[in-house]
């Protein structure tokens, strides 16, 4: 790996002066890494991730830089052979780090929503699970009908609440899925996006959302099956329990 170990302090002069056409506008310092090969690389600005890919420049029209045979200069041969590995080496730090940086950007813009709608959905999940423990209660029995009639509006603004939590939580997984090979994690992207209690969001795969229907099997489906089957557990209760007490209970 080439470092500042392996290149003279005149080299070293000589080969920036040479790239400096050719580096990234914002690369500000390069350092020898401490400790262990290799160079640290500071940029500044940081990488919004909505400037244009970094895309390493061709140095084959430059003379100061283009390639020189061993035979023909052993010097110039090497000291163009590490401009270029140097070069090498920037670019591939300024896209990675560019790289994260759009991931970071896509999900601000996608999960700006986001937390509204998930805290709605559990506010919603909430009541309905108040709704539901009230039919237990020696009370319900006297007002049957208004409980039942509660939950069942209960279930309808959870249901609604569910599938526009949905709507961003696609967005967000094909978000992820169009940043897969991202050298940041998920949690640590939407961190950074400025979402640090996203772990708790229900964020199903992209392939999830765009069944038509899912079986028992699928580990994590959209919230809005989820409350699906929550629902007609409920409704399955129900009708266990109207059939064990009679039809006026």
């Amino acid at each position: 790996m080439l470092s500042y170990t392996t290149i003279t302090p005149d080299e070293a002069r000589q080969i920036i002066d040479r790239l400096a056409p050719y580096l990234p506008a914002n690369l500000k310092g390069l350092e020898a890494r401490q400790p262990g090969p290799g160079l640290d690389y500071t940029f500044d600005p940081p990488f919004t991730g909505r400037e244009k890919e970094p895309t390493q420049p061709s140095l084959r029209d430059d003379p100061r830089l283009c390639y020189v045979s061993e035979d023909q200069d052993p010097a110039e041969h090497r000291l163009r052979d590490k401009a270029r590995q140097l070069l090498d080496y920037v670019y591939e730090e300024a896209f990675r780090l560019w790289k994260d940086a759009a991931y970071v950007a896509d999900l601000r813009d996608v999960a700006k929503e986001a937390p509204a709608r998930w805290a709605a959905y559990q506010q919603a999940f909430t009541a309905l699970e108040s709704a539901a423990a009230y039919l237990r209660t020696p009370q319900a029995h006297t007002e049957w009908l208004p409980a039942v009639a509660r939950l069942v509006d209960a279930q309808l603004v959870l249901a609604a609440a569910a599938d526009q939590f949905d709507e961003v939580g696609e967005r967000i997984a094909r978000t992820h899925y169009k940043h897969l090979y991202s050298d940041l994690s998920q949690a640590e992207a939407l961190k950074a996006a400025g979402h640090p209690d996203a772990g708790t969001w229900h964020i199903s795969e992209v392939q999830d959302y765009e069944r038509s229907g899912h079986s028992d099997w699928t580990p994590c489906p959209p919230l809005t099956e989820v409350v699906r089957r929550l629902v007609a557990a409920q409704e399955e209760h129900l009708a266990t329990v109207r059939r064990l007490t009679g039809p006026d209970n």
